[in-house]
């Protein structure tokens, strides 16, 4: 079938350069070139070209029989002359869009006799004189060598009924678009027998490609069924265009399909700052549903303290030491009496101890207390109180306060930054995807051939 249908393409294609090629088409193909014309696109020689050649024809025939120097031979010159000029006159290849034709056939004559006009140059070409001067022989070669081929060329083309030239190429295209109308059908058959959840519609939809073959008219889609048939057989890969074409419009829909949904966020995240709902939802939360009667937060916060305090904190209790030492050292250095005492002798090193002893007691007495607090269900108790004591307390002083104003203010101004700074890098990150993608294309394996199997 894929070679059919690429029959069937190369038929189109002819068909559809047949009338401007036409004279190359003569040139190589003649007999087939004259057929397909006259029976499918309904072109015939045009008389007057055709009634031209014939009589050079009759004198050749007649030069051949009595020789130049003849009365029957004069009567063709001068009938040969005045078909010239009646020729040039009436431009025959007019009908066909073939005037160009008509001037290449008038300077290779002008060029041949050196003359500007191209009726003298006929007419003197045409004489018994200048045949005889030249040589019948080399003279009639040139006429059909170089002038009869741009004669022979010209024709003319019949009009049907509908006003259009006639073109009878439904002819050969009925059988193929019914070949492929009965090829459809029994794919679409098969499909919906072989896979029960799929429904005559779904296969035709399976298919869709074939039905630009039953089209009669825009032929020329037909070159997509046909690459699509050639690659399904093997004959031309188009897995690295496909694969191209199909990167570049993920790239491009992923990149745009985040920058809607991030803007669209960032909207409605701001639309609800600037109407205050977000400030309304902290200082006032709805009604709470628990699905399970467990306190998530408070359950998450204790798990939080208790990393805190038993994982975070013997890691950074030199750090806490040496910024408490600091604290202590400055208070008392600020003391009249500890400065007093430094100037003792002997004291000053007993004022550093002291401070070394007071900065461990106190880390150590606080880092105790904690781990008993948390050991302790009272303890426990109290750091949960004192947690939602602070939210409660945050809560009542942020309604109390104007910054909140400033801040729901600032959030805005953020997020309009934020639109604005992630909207300059959109072409960034295409770029980057892309890159990205085409590196992952060139390490991955090769995979195998996705439509095998599919009939």
């Amino acid at each position: 079938m894929a070679a059919i249908v690429l029959l069937n393409l190369g038929f189109v294609a002819f068909d559809r350069s047949y009338v401007p090629w036409r004279d190359f088409y003569l040139r190589y193909l003649p007999s087939l070139t004259q057929w397909y014309g006259y029976h499918i696109k309904g072109i015939e020689p045009h008389r007057t070209t055709e009634a031209y050649l014939q009589a050079v024809t009759a004198l050749e025939n007649q030069v051949a029989v009595s020789g130049l120097q003849s009365p029957q031979t004069a009567q063709l010159l001068q009938n040969l002359q005045a078909r010239s000029a009646e020729m040039i006159d009436e431009n025959p290849f007019e009908t066909a869009n073939k005037s160009g034709t008509l001037e290449r056939i008038k300077n290779r004559m002008r060029d041949r006799m050196n003359v500007e006009s191209s009726k003298a140059a006929f007419n003197q070409f045409w004489s018994e004189d200048y045949l005889s001067r030249q040589g019948w022989t080399d003279s009639i070669n040139f006429f059909d060598r170089r002038i009869r081929p741009l004669i022979a060329a010209n024709y003319y083309r019949s009009i049907g009924e509908n006003g259009e030239p006639i073109d009878r190429f439904w002819l050969i295209d009925i059988w193929f678009i019914g070949l492929f109308a009965a090829e459809l059908l029994a794919r679409i058959i098969y499909l919906t027998r072989q896979y029960q959840s799929i429904t005559w519609l779904d296969a035709l939809l399976w298919r869709w490609y074939d039905l630009l073959l039953l089209l009669p008219f825009w032929r020329f889609l037909r070159i997509i069924p046909a690459t699509v048939r050639l690659h399904r057989a093997g004959w031309v890969n188009l897995k690295p265009i496909t694969s191209r074409i199909v990167r570049d419009s993920i790239s491009s829909i992923a990149v745009e399909i985040t920058e809607m949904v991030v803007m669209q966020i960032i909207n409605q995240v701001q639309e609800s700052i600037e109407r205050g709902e977000v400030t309304r939802l902290l200082l006032h939360p709805p009604r709470y549903v628990d699905l399970n009667n467990v306190d998530e937060v408070e359950v998450i916060s204790q798990h939080l303290i208790t990393l805190l305090v038993r994982d975070v904190l013997p890691k950074l209790q030199p750090d806490l030491e040496a910024l408490l030492q600091h604290s202590i050292s400055q208070i008392l250095n600020s003391a009249p009496i500890y400065r007093e005492l430094q100037r003792l002798p002997g004291m000053s090193s007993w004022a550093e101890h002291l401070s070394q002893q007071l900065t461990t007691e106190v880390t150590q007495n606080a880092y105790h207390a904690l781990t008993q607090a948390l050991n302790d269900q009272v303890g426990a108790a109290l750091v949960q109180r004192l947690i939602r004591n602070f939210g409660t307390a945050l809560q009542t002083e942020a309604q109390k306060s104007e910054a909140i104003d400033e801040i729901q203010t600032l959030t805005s101004d953020l997020l309009e930054e934020l639109k604005v700074n992630y909207v300059e890098r959109i072409s960034q990150d295409r770029d980057r995807l892309r890159s990205e993608q085409q590196l992952y294309q060139v390490t991955k394996k090769k995979q195998h051939n996705p439509y095998r199997g599919i009939p």
